[in-house]
């Protein structure tokens, strides 16, 4: 494993005015890790990614009996609480450590959505796994739960567009017939966009908290992981006391590079969608997500999966619902 290779890091303010896109190569091209880690965030996004990730084991402690409340076997388990749902590998491997919450972010385009608009949803009735309505914890359980994720996840979306534009510049300028403005029209206008809280329960023998797989999204934000010791009665962030544990990437030369970020910084990876539409420049990224070997100490993260809307086309062939349910069906 190759400890030393390092993300490409820029300043958000950098980005957006256009002078790292000579960066983006290395951060996203044939010879990359497939990701790059934006700093100069708000003092806004501190402060919600704490809250947010601290109510992931709030979220994951509930009653069995209210957690069953919040499941959606008719999304397909990708609206709401889901647990041990996911298989990654060829040996039915399941992720049985990994709680998730699964949220529609459509309130980005227009906070009064919960899910796609209704003539999407009417169009695309039987993909449930994007049309079923986002499902909440009530108030008194977890105080402040949807608003401050709804802030957090708007928060990522608006920093995934900056990324976007810097894709979409290097795009037109790399990739014949690149319609111009594509990634981030997809970014800021999608209904279909998916957050995901992850709350990775405690494990002592290094098993693998998450198989290892590639996103179907054109890019996914990803919050730096927060480590809490479960066995402490006083819930609060601590440093990861396993530094074998967290976040791997398969790099594009098949090498295994561990990816550690910052906790004030954003991270956005490819996915499947993304190395479709720019016709292979930039591929997806295969990762996973190796446990921590000391008892009681749980991993929380916040993945926001910005994809298009189901209507627009992904290959010459399949828009996005198809394309997605094609991708999903090979995870059950």
């Amino acid at each position: 494993m190759d400890y030393t290779k390092i993300p490409v890091q820029v300043d958000l303010h950098d980005l957006a005015d256009g002078n790292v896109d000579h960066l983006l190569d290395k951060a996203f091209g044939p010879d990359s890790l497939g990701l790059i880690i934006i700093q100069g965030l708000s003092e806004e996004f501190s402060q919600l990614r704490k809250r947010v990730l601290s109510d992931a084991s709030r979220l994951s402690a509930l009653p069995t009996t209210e957690l069953e409340k919040l499941e959606s076997p008719e999304g397909h388990f990708l609206t709401g609480w889901s647990k041990g749902r996911e298989n990654f590998s060829e040996d039915d491997f399941y992720d049985d450590l990994k709680g998730s919450f699964y949220v529609n972010c459509s309130f980005h385009k227009d906070a009064s959505l919960e899910r796609p608009t209704e003539g999407e949803c009417d169009r695309f009735s039987t993909f449930k796994a994007y049309t079923t309505r986002n499902m909440w914890p009530r108030e008194d359980l977890i105080p402040g739960f949807e608003k401050n994720m709804k802030l957090l996840c708007n928060l990522i979306i608006d920093v995934a567009t900056v990324v976007a534009e810097s894709c979409d510049r290097y795009c037109l300028k790399n990739v014949s017939n690149y319609e111009a403005n594509y990634l981030s029209r997809i970014v800021s206008e999608s209904t279909t966009t998916k957050a995901r809280l992850l709350h990775y329960y405690p494990s002592s023998n290094g098993t693998q908290w998450c198989g290892e797989h590639r996103d179907h999204s054109c890019l996914t934000g990803l919050t730096s992981a927060m480590f809490l010791d479960e066995t402490n009665p006083v819930l609060g962030e601590i440093d990861n006391p396993d530094v074998q544990s967290g976040l791997y990437i398969r790099d594009r030369l098949g090498e295994t590079v561990q990816v550690k970020i910052p906790q004030d910084c954003l991270a956005f990876q490819t996915g499947s969608t993304l190395e479709e539409v720019s016709r292979g420049q930039f591929k997806a990224v295969p990762h996973y997500v190796t446990g921590c070997t000391k008892p009681g100490i749980a991993r929380n993260t916040l993945a926001v999966f910005c994809q298009p809307s189901l209507h627009e086309m992904v290959t010459p062939t399949e828009n996005f619902a198809e394309y997605s349910e094609r991708i999903l069906e090979s995870n059950e």
